[in-house]
């Protein structure tokens, strides 16, 4: 089976969405009726998730980026959480032709150590490989509780994220698993020197995944632009799909 990538809208800027761990592309449903107008959406769903339930590519931020390229025309690409890697993956490649960058509560690294003060815990990281194995369902359950924790309305944001994740089937474990591994060992601080394209880095200021300081470092570092939405957490377009859309459109006039 291909990997799922479903269009939508019909507006002038070709834009990639590729959503977080465990999730798929039908998380951003309130992103895309809002720039349905400004932009043609790409929503991916990632291996072993959602639609792309049954395909066999590994969750590999590079392979994963090739894939969506040979799909899409050159493209703003947006990356949520995890999906923020596939994102840098793809203007990390010269032969993937990308118009902008769009990190939305995300990071090129994840967990906190000596050189990284801006990251999350990585006891955190490890023990959700470990508790995968025993105990899937409850694991899943407590990512979303963070996800949603430090949002306006957490327990209607779980509820909801609750209801999204099973959507099309059971994430594959075999990519949460790989899904938890990239979190805990890639590094791509190095590439944002190097980035050569307009960028914008969106943070919720409430978020418990991805801290606001690790965004805002990555901005100045990429020589982009940074903005944090006051009372969201790590899926501001559940609750503030407007100030996320402010947020990108600088970035989307840009590339028009």
């Amino acid at each position: 089976m291909s990997l799922f990538i479903e269009r939508s809208g019909s507006g002038p800027v070709p834009l990639v969405l590729i959503h977080g761990w465990a999730m798929h592309g039908g998380v951003f449903a309130p992103l895309v009726e809002a720039l349905r107008e400004r932009c043609t959406l790409y929503v991916v769903d990632l291996p072993g998730h959602g639609r792309s339930r049954d395909c066999g590519l590994p969750l590999e931020p590079t392979a994963i980026a090739r894939a969506i390229a040979e799909h899409v025309p050159p493209a703003v690409w947006l990356g949520w959480s995890m999906g923020g890697l596939v994102a840098l993956a793809a203007v990390r490649e010269a032969g993937i032709p990308t118009r902008g960058l769009a990190m939305l509560c995300a990071t090129p690294k994840f967990v906190r150590d000596a050189s990284w003060p801006h990251g999350s815990d990585g006891a955190l990281v490890r023990q959700l490989a470990t508790d995968l194995e025993t105990d899937y369902h409850a694991t899943l359950e407590r990512f979303l509780a963070l996800e949603a924790m430090g949002s306006a309305d957490p327990r209607a944001e779980l509820r909801h994220l609750r209801e999204l994740v099973f959507a099309y089937g059971e994430p594959d474990l075999r990519v949460l698993q790989e899904g938890i591994a990239l979190l805990e060992n890639t590094d791509w601080r190095d590439t944002l020197a190097t980035l050569c394209l307009p960028n914008a880095w969106i943070a919720g200021r409430r978020d418990r995944l991805v801290h606001p300081d690790a965004m805002r470092w990555s901005a100045a570092r990429a020589q982009g632009d940074f903005h944090e939405i006051a009372h969201a957490g790590h899926a501001p377009f559940l609750g503030h799909v407007d100030a996320v859309v402010d947020a990108l459109r600088p970035l989307l006039e840009t590339v028009r």
